[in-house]
């Protein structure tokens, strides 16, 4: 299929052909008749790609921020190799579609096959020709919905969203600042609602266009005595509600609306605009600001997005898939009529000419409309971008190619004759044909049948959310794949069982498959040189990990999709100190840090192993992120190791100390999948033992026990 993507680095617009999206569970597949370009968002994100270096990073400071930490943390050239990536990636445009239902997940209730829909959400209503929709964001249409306006569904419920936050009756009147397209919107929803609009703007095209259509006076913000004008219309009160849709640094569109807004008025932020106003007017009239976030409640809610958990309405009157849901009334109803706000359409092919006539306002414009070829067409699933290869000893195939992938692992795959890269999967299909591109993979997919299935695969690498690990190592090892999966193995100790029954099974068969996590601290070249000196048996360890916060909402935290820190990311400590100590964990006593959030990541762990060693790691959520994050220290027969953030190490024995200090922090992802390919290759044993993997993971569900229990808890 077809799909408008842009470079970030330069802006640039293209059509390209891409694996389409595959229903998967909560989601619904749609094929689009009409997409609606955001001339606001979309335009700033165009223009933003397009400026250089120095003009991204003035724009987004906090990222500037992101990218200072990250030379602290990483050094100079993993940032810069992580900022170009991000750069080169392609990126898909658009959130506001409508078309057909094509297929509809399983466990997705209301939807069929043949629906006419409307669909929202950036990421998921795209500009391309199949997306895959969560369907709390898809709203059903009537057979004989005019599928041009539906296009209007995110834009329709931003506005009507802006409108419910002005709390407005009757008969009272409502200011609007930007007559763009939401600010249009917003007048004709308002009109609508019994309410007297003055609808303001610097552009006088606009101002023309509202005065006829939506707006009961309409006028060009500089034109002389304009809040007179204002205050005459209102019969000297003032505007009941101001409603700021604009776009603009200036703090212009705030300070006028304090000006114009009645006593205890009400002004709602809809579009980007900064908020620091002047005091005075807001103060004399004790006015209130509300912010109207996007297309309502449930917005930025990953359980209402994703997951499909709607809010009870008694409680939550409209949330985003009900604003969308009353916005298509109105349309269809023709209580509104929007047909003059589509000043363009542009079949799909073109969509570079739309975003041409945005940047460049050479003609006046409101909605531009991307239409689609409905006709049924074959899809291909597979999509072929490079040249095809001989079978080698290693064939590669990726699944989950996002941030960490294009970091640490796609760069450090070894280039020979020995090693060639077949297919990638990733559920954006423009991420997956980038790589594609850029690593010279064969071909990119969305059917996980091209990996498992190809003969000409025999090793897999596994770097999607965490839930998905252990569908997709079983299926690997089912199918004699080698397999390195990111951490966390698994999610439970149900799937640690399964994927123990299928690794012994596979076992079976000649040549028998390798499967690895990706525990890669203990490829770090300074881990080798710690464990030269201090060597194994008995020892005491300790490792301090300062992780910092993550939003509660984030996905890492969620206990079924990412299972939480201690699952996703404590699993690798446990690792290093049994792969130090060269024995397995076999009793654990832990307990978490009480908060609110009760995240259970400010953690201490204590750690018994067959061999007596003793082991704690200090997992800190709560610290300043100026201190660097890893910190392990170990003790043994008048031997001490210290390894600080995996740059420097300092050994102390026989009354002189060792030193070394490398050029940047190496955790040792490339020496971990040089080991991983060269025994492959070369039919050597698993670089990692599974006992000791099988012994970690388990390890980090006995950790939880432990803190749940309040007591000492058997691993082994």
């Amino acid at each position: 299929m077809n799909q408008v993507v842009q470079t970030l680095k330069d802006g640039n617009i293209k059509v390209i052909e891409v694996p389409p999206p595959i229903v998967t569970a909560g989601m619904i597949l749609v094929k689009n008749h009409y997409s609606i370009i955001s001339p606001g968002t979309e335009g700033s994100t165009v223009q933003l790609a397009q400026k250089s270096l120095i003009g991204k990073a003035k724009e987004r400071p906090q990222q500037v921020k992101q990218v200072i930490n990250s030379l602290k943390q990483q050094g100079p050239i993993q940032t810069y190799k992580t900022v170009m990536s991000k750069l080169d990636a392609y990126s898909a445009l658009g959130y506001s579609t409508a078309g057909k239902v094509i297929d509809v997940a399983p466990d997705v209730r209301g939807f069929v096959t043949g629906d006419f829909v409307a669909c929202g959400g950036g990421g998921y209503a795209s500009h391309g020709e199949i997306v895959s929709v969560p369907h709390n964001l898809c709203v059903k249409l009537p057979p004989d919905a005019d599928l041009k306006k539906a296009a209007y569904n995110t834009l329709g419920a931003i506005a009507l969203q802006g409108v419910r936050q002005a709390n407005l009756a009757i008969g009272e009147t409502c200011a609007v600042i930007g007559l763009g397209l939401i600010g249009q919107l917003t007048c004709l929803i308002l009109r609508a609602s019994g309410i007297r609009v003055v609808g303001i703007d610097i552009d006088a095209a606009m101002v023309n266009i509202a005065g006829k259509s939506c707006a009961d006076l309409a006028l060009l913000r500089g034109e002389p005595s304009i809040a007179e004008k204002i205050g005459e219309f209102t019969h000297g009160i003032g505007a009941d509600a101001v409603i700021i849709t604009a776009a603009t640094k200036s703090t212009d569109p705030v300070n006028f609306a304090g000006l114009i807004a009645r006593q205890k008025g009400r002004i709602v932020v809809v579009g980007d605009v900064p908020t620091g106003f002047d005091r005075e007017p807001y103060y004399r009239k004790e006015l209130e600001v509300r912010m109207s976030c996007s297309y309502g409640p449930g917005r930025y809610d990953s359980h209402y997005e994703e997951k499909g958990i709607d809010y009870p309405v008694g409680y939550v009157r409209w949330t985003e898939k009900r604003n969308m849901e009353g916005f298509q009334e109105l349309i269809h109803t023709g209580k509104i009529n929007i047909d003059y706000l589509t000043t363009h359409i542009f079949d799909l092919e073109d969509a570079p000419k739309a975003y041409a006539l945005i940047l460049k306002r050479e003609e006046p414009f409101l909605g531009i409309l991307i239409k689609y070829k409905v006709e049924e067409t074959q899809l291909k699933r597979k999509i072929y971008v490079g040249s095809r290869s001989p079978q080698a000893k290693v064939g590669i195939g990726f699944i989950g190619v996002g941030n960490y992938a294009q970091s640490f692992l796609l760069p450090n795959l070894p280039k020979s004759k020995d090693v060639v890269l077949k297919g990638v999967i990733d559920s954006s299909g423009a991420v997956a044909r980038k790589v594609a591109e850029k690593y010279g993979f064969e071909f990119c997919t969305s059917e996980e049948k091209e990996i498992f299935e190809n003969a000409e695969i025999n090793t897999v690498f596994i770097s999607t959310r965490h839930n998905s690990h252990a569908a997709y190592v079983i299926k690997a090892l089912q199918n004699r794949k080698n397999v390195e999966v990111e951490k966390p193995l698994c999610l439970n100790e149900r799937e640690l069982e399964e994927i123990k029954e299928n690794y012994k099974a596979a076992q079976e068969v000649s040549p028998a498959p390798i499967l690895i996590v990706g525990f890669n601290r203990r490829f770090s070249p300074l881990t080798q040189i710690l464990k030269e000196h201090i060597g194994e048996g008995p020892m005491a360890m300790i490792y301090r990990i300062n992780a910092g916060p993550i939003a509660p909402d984030s996905w890492i935290q969620d206990k079924d999709i990412g299972g939480g820190r201690i699952i996703g990311e404590v699993c690798h400590f446990v690792d290093y100190l049994t792969f130090i100590n060269g024995s397995l964990p076999d009793h654990v006593f832990a307990v978490a840090m009480s908060d609110a959030s009760n995240l259970e990541d400010t953690v201490s762990i204590s750690l018994k192993f067959k061999n007596g060693s003793v082991g704690t790691i200090s997992y800190l959520a709560n610290g300043s992120k100026s201190l660097f994050k890893e910190y392990i220290e170990i003790y043994k027969l008048g031997k001490t190791g210290i390894i600080r953030d995996f740059k420097e190490i300092e050994i102390y024995e026989k009354g002189k100390t060792i030193k070394k200090r490398l050029m940047s922090r190496d955790k040792g992802q490339k020496n971990m999948i040089n080991s991983f390919i060269t025994s492959i290759k070369d039919g050597k044993a698993s670089p990692i033992d599974f006992e000791e993997i099988y012994a970690a993971t388990l390890a980090t569900f006995k950790i939880i026990e432990s803190i749940r229990a309040h007591r000492d808890i058997a691993i082994l």
